[in-house]
Protein backbone atom coordinates (compact mmCIF):
# COMPACT_ATOMS: atom_id res chain seq x y z
CA UNK A 1 0.00 0.00 0.00
CA UNK A 2 1.55 3.57 -0.95
CA UNK A 3 1.48 5.17 2.49
CA UNK A 4 2.12 8.67 1.11
CA UNK A 5 0.27 11.23 2.50
CA UNK A 6 -0.02 15.14 1.97
CA UNK A 7 -0.63 17.44 4.23
CA UNK A 8 -1.63 21.25 3.39
CA UNK A 9 -2.26 24.38 5.66
CA UNK A 10 -4.67 27.16 3.47
CA UNK A 11 -4.02 30.61 5.02
CA UNK A 12 -5.30 33.57 3.84
CA UNK A 13 -1.85 34.91 2.07
CA UNK A 14 -0.12 31.26 1.90
CA UNK A 15 -0.72 27.72 0.86
CA UNK A 16 1.64 25.56 2.78
CA UNK A 17 2.17 21.60 1.87
CA UNK A 18 4.30 18.89 3.86
CA UNK A 19 4.65 15.31 2.39
CA UNK A 20 5.21 12.30 4.40
CA UNK A 21 5.81 8.68 3.57
CA UNK A 22 6.18 5.93 6.35
CA UNK A 23 5.21 8.33 8.90
CA UNK A 24 8.49 11.05 7.76
CA UNK A 25 8.10 14.40 6.09
CA UNK A 26 10.36 14.31 3.32
CA UNK A 27 9.41 17.26 1.35
CA UNK A 28 7.90 20.71 2.89
CA UNK A 29 6.56 23.93 0.55
CA UNK A 30 5.72 27.38 1.16
CA UNK A 31 3.82 29.13 -1.69
CA UNK A 32 1.75 32.87 -1.57
CA UNK A 33 -1.72 32.60 -2.20
CA UNK A 34 -3.11 35.92 -1.29
CA UNK A 35 -6.82 35.19 -1.21
CA UNK A 36 -8.43 38.47 -0.83
CA UNK A 37 -6.36 39.37 -4.61
CA UNK A 38 -9.10 36.59 -6.12
CA UNK A 39 -10.26 33.21 -4.84
CA UNK A 40 -8.66 31.49 -8.30
CA UNK A 41 -5.31 31.58 -6.32
CA UNK A 42 -5.97 28.80 -4.11
CA UNK A 43 -6.98 26.26 -6.98
CA UNK A 44 -3.56 27.20 -9.06
CA UNK A 45 -1.25 27.33 -5.83
CA UNK A 46 -2.04 24.07 -5.29
CA UNK A 47 -1.81 23.22 -8.97
CA UNK A 48 1.68 24.24 -8.49
CA UNK A 49 2.38 22.50 -5.21
CA UNK A 50 1.13 19.33 -6.47
CA UNK A 51 3.42 19.56 -9.41
CA UNK A 52 6.85 19.95 -7.14
CA UNK A 53 4.96 17.09 -4.40
CA UNK A 54 3.87 14.50 -6.66
CA UNK A 55 0.56 12.86 -6.29
CA UNK A 56 -0.29 11.02 -3.09
CA UNK A 57 -3.46 8.27 -1.99
CA UNK A 58 -4.44 10.79 0.67
CA UNK A 59 -4.71 14.59 1.56
CA UNK A 60 -4.95 15.81 4.92
CA UNK A 61 -5.61 19.40 5.17
CA UNK A 62 -6.34 22.45 7.80
CA UNK A 63 -7.07 25.80 7.13
CA UNK A 64 -7.54 29.81 8.38
CA UNK A 65 -8.04 31.13 5.19
CA UNK A 66 -12.06 31.00 5.96
CA UNK A 67 -10.86 34.72 7.55
CA UNK A 68 -9.74 36.23 4.27
CA UNK A 69 -12.67 39.30 3.67
CA UNK A 70 -13.08 38.10 0.26
CA UNK A 71 -15.89 35.62 2.48
CA UNK A 72 -18.94 37.25 3.59
CA UNK A 73 -18.88 35.10 6.61
CA UNK A 74 -16.32 32.07 8.17
CA UNK A 75 -18.95 29.38 7.41
CA UNK A 76 -19.08 30.24 3.50
CA UNK A 77 -14.75 30.57 3.42
CA UNK A 78 -14.61 26.86 5.46
CA UNK A 79 -17.15 25.58 2.81
CA UNK A 80 -15.53 27.62 -0.21
CA UNK A 81 -11.85 25.99 0.50
CA UNK A 82 -13.34 22.48 1.62
CA UNK A 83 -14.52 22.65 -2.26
CA UNK A 84 -11.73 23.69 -3.96
CA UNK A 85 -9.35 21.08 -2.03
CA UNK A 86 -11.79 18.13 -2.81
CA UNK A 87 -11.99 19.25 -6.34
CA UNK A 88 -8.40 19.99 -6.78
CA UNK A 89 -7.30 16.79 -5.17
CA UNK A 90 -9.63 14.48 -6.14
CA UNK A 91 -10.18 11.54 -6.85
CA UNK A 92 -7.40 11.00 -3.92
CA UNK A 93 -9.46 10.90 -0.45
CA UNK A 94 -9.63 14.09 1.38
CA UNK A 95 -10.13 14.82 5.34
CA UNK A 96 -10.29 18.00 6.46
CA UNK A 97 -8.94 18.40 10.19
CA UNK A 98 -11.97 19.69 12.61
CA UNK A 99 -9.85 19.99 16.05
CA UNK A 100 -11.95 18.08 18.58
CA UNK A 101 -13.72 16.35 16.61
CA UNK A 102 -10.80 14.82 14.19
CA UNK A 103 -11.04 14.14 10.73
CA UNK A 104 -13.86 15.17 8.60
CA UNK A 105 -14.88 14.72 4.87
CA UNK A 106 -15.37 17.38 2.67
CA UNK A 107 -18.95 17.69 2.43
CA UNK A 108 -19.28 17.93 6.05
CA UNK A 109 -17.34 21.44 6.54
CA UNK A 110 -20.14 24.04 5.97
CA UNK A 111 -22.16 21.69 8.67
CA UNK A 112 -18.22 21.85 11.07
CA UNK A 113 -17.66 24.61 10.50
CA UNK A 114 -16.67 25.81 13.76
CA UNK A 115 -14.46 22.90 14.57
CA UNK A 116 -12.80 23.35 10.85
CA UNK A 117 -12.31 26.94 10.86
CA UNK A 118 -8.44 28.12 11.88
CA UNK A 119 -7.60 25.00 13.62
CA UNK A 120 -4.21 24.55 12.30
CA UNK A 121 -2.85 25.71 15.76
CA UNK A 122 -4.46 22.46 17.31
CA UNK A 123 -2.90 20.36 15.09
CA UNK A 124 0.29 21.95 15.80
CA UNK A 125 -0.52 21.41 19.07
CA UNK A 126 -1.38 17.84 19.33
CA UNK A 127 1.42 16.24 17.76
CA UNK A 128 3.67 18.63 19.63
CA UNK A 129 1.91 17.52 22.85
CA UNK A 130 2.23 13.26 21.56
CA UNK A 131 6.79 14.10 22.27
CA UNK A 132 6.61 16.99 24.77
CA UNK A 133 3.27 16.10 27.22
CA UNK A 134 3.76 18.73 29.18
CA UNK A 135 5.00 22.59 27.78
CA UNK A 136 3.94 25.31 26.31
CA UNK A 137 3.93 25.94 22.36
CA UNK A 138 4.48 28.82 20.92
CA UNK A 139 4.50 29.05 17.08
CA UNK A 140 5.01 32.56 15.39
CA UNK A 141 3.88 32.86 11.70
CA UNK A 142 4.11 35.53 9.21
CA UNK A 143 1.23 36.90 10.40
CA UNK A 144 0.09 35.16 14.00
CA UNK A 145 1.36 33.65 17.25
CA UNK A 146 0.39 31.18 19.19
CA UNK A 147 0.37 30.02 22.59
CA UNK A 148 -1.03 26.79 24.01
CA UNK A 149 -0.37 24.79 26.93
CA UNK A 150 0.55 21.36 27.01
CA UNK A 151 -0.33 19.24 29.97
CA UNK A 152 -0.89 15.27 30.01
CA UNK A 153 0.32 14.71 26.62
CA UNK A 154 -2.66 16.69 24.96
CA UNK A 155 -3.37 20.39 24.42
CA UNK A 156 -5.20 22.60 27.38
CA UNK A 157 -6.22 25.55 25.30
CA UNK A 158 -8.62 27.94 27.29
CA UNK A 159 -10.05 28.85 24.11
CA UNK A 160 -11.60 27.27 21.31
CA UNK A 161 -12.27 29.37 18.79
CA UNK A 162 -10.99 32.71 17.54
CA UNK A 163 -12.65 35.23 19.82
CA UNK A 164 -12.02 32.74 22.71
CA UNK A 165 -8.62 32.85 21.88
CA UNK A 166 -7.77 36.36 21.53
CA UNK A 167 -9.46 37.18 24.61
CA UNK A 168 -7.54 34.36 26.48
CA UNK A 169 -4.07 35.74 25.26
CA UNK A 170 -3.46 32.21 23.44
CA UNK A 171 -3.61 34.24 19.83
CA UNK A 172 -2.01 36.76 19.68
CA UNK A 173 -1.98 39.06 16.54
CA UNK A 174 1.96 39.84 15.40
CA UNK A 175 3.50 37.67 13.31
CA UNK A 176 7.32 38.23 11.71
CA UNK A 177 6.37 39.25 8.07
CA UNK A 178 3.15 40.79 7.39
CA UNK A 179 2.21 42.84 11.05
CA UNK A 180 1.73 46.73 10.32
CA UNK A 181 4.14 48.37 12.05
CA UNK A 182 1.97 50.87 13.79
CA UNK A 183 0.70 47.89 15.99
CA UNK A 184 4.04 46.98 17.19
CA UNK A 185 4.31 50.26 19.37
CA UNK A 186 3.19 53.26 19.94
CA UNK A 187 5.78 55.55 20.25
CA UNK A 188 9.62 54.94 19.74
CA UNK A 189 12.88 56.52 20.60
CA UNK A 190 14.56 58.30 17.49
CA UNK A 191 17.22 61.10 17.52
CA UNK A 192 17.56 61.57 21.05
CA UNK A 193 13.74 61.99 21.90
CA UNK A 194 9.93 59.57 21.67
CA UNK A 195 8.51 59.97 18.27
CA UNK A 196 4.70 58.95 17.76
CA UNK A 197 4.50 56.58 14.70
CA UNK A 198 2.37 57.24 11.94
CA UNK A 199 -0.85 55.29 11.90
CA UNK A 200 -0.34 53.89 7.82
CA UNK A 201 0.59 51.10 5.90
CA UNK A 202 3.75 52.27 5.03
CA UNK A 203 6.29 49.34 6.35
CA UNK A 204 5.72 45.90 8.10
CA UNK A 205 7.43 43.66 10.42
CA UNK A 206 9.16 42.03 7.38
CA UNK A 207 11.46 45.47 6.99
CA UNK A 208 12.14 45.25 11.12
CA UNK A 209 13.99 41.77 10.76
CA UNK A 210 15.44 42.15 7.59
CA UNK A 211 17.21 44.90 9.10
CA UNK A 212 17.87 42.99 12.12
CA UNK A 213 19.59 39.92 9.51
CA UNK A 214 16.93 38.15 10.90
CA UNK A 215 14.42 37.67 8.55
CA UNK A 216 14.40 33.69 7.25
CA UNK A 217 14.79 33.24 3.47
CA UNK A 218 11.25 32.45 1.77
CA UNK A 219 9.87 33.93 5.08
CA UNK A 220 8.51 36.57 3.28
CA UNK A 221 6.93 35.92 -0.25
CA UNK A 222 3.82 39.12 -0.08
CA UNK A 223 4.48 42.34 -2.00
CA UNK A 224 6.37 45.16 0.24
CA UNK A 225 4.22 48.24 1.68
CA UNK A 226 5.07 49.95 -1.10
CA UNK A 227 5.35 47.77 -4.09
CA UNK A 228 9.09 48.11 -3.97
CA UNK A 229 12.29 45.93 -3.41
CA UNK A 230 13.27 43.56 -0.53
CA UNK A 231 16.12 45.22 0.31
CA UNK A 232 17.42 47.18 3.34
CA UNK A 233 17.92 50.37 1.88
CA UNK A 234 14.11 49.72 0.67
CA UNK A 235 13.40 49.09 4.34
CA UNK A 236 15.11 51.59 5.64
CA UNK A 237 12.79 53.50 3.63
CA UNK A 238 9.97 52.51 4.67
CA UNK A 239 10.39 52.49 8.35
CA UNK A 240 11.68 56.19 8.12
CA UNK A 241 8.24 56.76 6.75
CA UNK A 242 6.98 55.69 9.92
CA UNK A 243 8.28 58.53 11.70
CA UNK A 244 7.89 61.44 8.98
CA UNK A 245 11.61 61.31 7.57
CA UNK A 246 13.60 59.91 5.20
CA UNK A 247 16.34 57.50 5.31
CA UNK A 248 18.72 59.58 4.08
CA UNK A 249 18.15 61.50 7.35
CA UNK A 250 20.18 59.42 9.64
CA UNK A 251 22.78 56.47 9.29
CA UNK A 252 21.98 53.10 8.83
CA UNK A 253 22.83 52.27 12.44
CA UNK A 254 20.17 54.83 13.71
CA UNK A 255 17.40 52.19 11.58
CA UNK A 256 18.60 49.14 12.64
CA UNK A 257 18.23 50.90 16.22
CA UNK A 258 14.78 51.89 15.81
CA UNK A 259 14.08 47.66 14.04
CA UNK A 260 15.62 46.91 17.01
CA UNK A 261 13.50 48.61 19.32
CA UNK A 262 10.17 47.32 17.56
CA UNK A 263 11.49 43.76 17.79
CA UNK A 264 11.72 44.54 21.45
CA UNK A 265 8.21 45.86 21.92
CA UNK A 266 6.69 42.89 19.54
CA UNK A 267 8.36 40.32 22.09
CA UNK A 268 7.25 42.46 25.31
CA UNK A 269 3.49 41.60 23.58
CA UNK A 270 4.17 38.14 23.25
CA UNK A 271 5.84 37.68 26.41
CA UNK A 272 3.27 39.19 28.37
CA UNK A 273 0.43 37.30 26.27
CA UNK A 274 2.85 33.79 27.20
CA UNK A 275 2.45 35.29 30.89
CA UNK A 276 -0.90 35.29 30.97
CA UNK A 277 -1.52 31.60 29.52
CA UNK A 278 1.28 30.58 32.21
CA UNK A 279 -0.61 32.17 34.64
CA UNK A 280 -3.26 29.88 34.82
CA UNK A 281 -1.39 27.00 35.99
CA UNK A 282 -0.62 23.20 34.83
CA UNK A 283 2.43 24.26 33.10
CA UNK A 284 5.33 23.77 35.82
CA UNK A 285 8.28 26.30 35.87
CA UNK A 286 10.51 23.95 34.22
CA UNK A 287 8.67 22.64 31.24
CA UNK A 288 9.81 23.61 28.19
CA UNK A 289 8.48 26.20 25.13
CA UNK A 290 8.12 24.22 22.13
CA UNK A 291 8.93 26.87 19.75
CA UNK A 292 8.55 26.93 15.80
CA UNK A 293 7.01 28.97 12.63
CA UNK A 294 8.87 31.42 10.72
CA UNK A 295 9.50 33.06 13.99
CA UNK A 296 11.43 30.40 15.78
CA UNK A 297 14.48 32.23 16.98
CA UNK A 298 11.64 34.77 18.16
CA UNK A 299 10.62 31.64 20.11
CA UNK A 300 13.91 31.09 21.24
CA UNK A 301 14.13 34.73 22.92
CA UNK A 302 10.76 33.89 24.73
CA UNK A 303 11.90 30.89 26.32
CA UNK A 304 14.71 32.97 27.99
CA UNK A 305 12.60 35.80 29.20
CA UNK A 306 10.11 33.12 30.50
CA UNK A 307 13.22 31.15 31.95
CA UNK A 308 12.42 27.96 30.12
CA UNK A 309 14.50 25.37 28.21
CA UNK A 310 13.62 26.02 24.86
CA UNK A 311 12.38 22.98 22.08
CA UNK A 312 12.31 22.80 18.20
CA UNK A 313 9.28 21.98 16.81
CA UNK A 314 11.37 20.82 14.14
CA UNK A 315 13.60 18.24 16.08
CA UNK A 316 10.04 16.15 17.09
CA UNK A 317 10.12 12.71 15.44
CA UNK A 318 8.99 12.64 12.33
CA UNK A 319 10.29 15.56 11.21
CA UNK A 320 13.88 15.13 10.54
CA UNK A 321 13.36 14.79 6.57
CA UNK A 322 13.36 18.74 5.90
CA UNK A 323 15.26 21.42 7.20
CA UNK A 324 14.58 22.85 10.19
CA UNK A 325 13.32 26.02 9.03
CA UNK A 326 11.28 24.38 6.52
CA UNK A 327 9.49 21.86 8.80
CA UNK A 328 8.75 25.17 10.96
CA UNK A 329 7.45 27.14 8.52
CA UNK A 330 5.23 24.75 7.46
CA UNK A 331 4.15 23.23 10.96
CA UNK A 332 0.70 22.78 10.67
CA UNK A 333 0.77 21.31 6.99
CA UNK A 334 3.38 18.54 8.73
CA UNK A 335 1.30 18.12 11.73
CA UNK A 336 -2.11 17.29 10.06
CA UNK A 337 -0.04 14.76 7.74
CA UNK A 338 1.78 13.41 10.36
CA UNK A 339 -1.51 12.80 12.46
CA UNK A 340 -3.38 11.57 9.99
CA UNK A 341 -1.02 9.14 9.00
CA UNK A 342 -0.72 7.71 12.54
CA UNK A 343 -2.45 4.21 12.87
CA UNK A 344 -4.89 4.15 15.88
CA UNK A 345 -4.77 7.33 16.71
CA UNK A 346 -6.08 10.27 14.22
CA UNK A 347 -5.26 8.26 11.12
CA UNK A 348 -7.49 7.16 8.96
CA UNK A 349 -5.56 6.89 5.64
CA UNK A 350 -4.01 3.62 6.66
CA UNK A 351 -7.62 2.08 6.87
CA UNK A 352 -8.63 3.21 3.36
CA UNK A 353 -11.98 5.44 4.90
Amino acid sequence: MDESMIGWDVGGAHLKAARVEAGRVVAALQLPCPLWLGLSRLPEAIAEAMARLGPAPCHAATMTGELADVFASRVEGVAHIAGVLEASLGPARVRLWAGRTGFVPPSAAAQQAGDVASANWLATAALAARFEPVGLLADMGSTTTDLVPLAAGVPRPAGWTDAERLASGELVYTGLVRSFVFALADRVPFAGAWSPLAEEYFATSADVYRLLGELPEHADQMATADGREKTEAASRARLARMVGRDAAEASPEAWRGLAAFLAEAQLHRITEAAMLVLSRGGVPADAPVIGTGCGRHVTQRLAARLGRPWRDFAALPGLAGVDAATADQCAPAAAVALLAATPGRDGWCDTGS
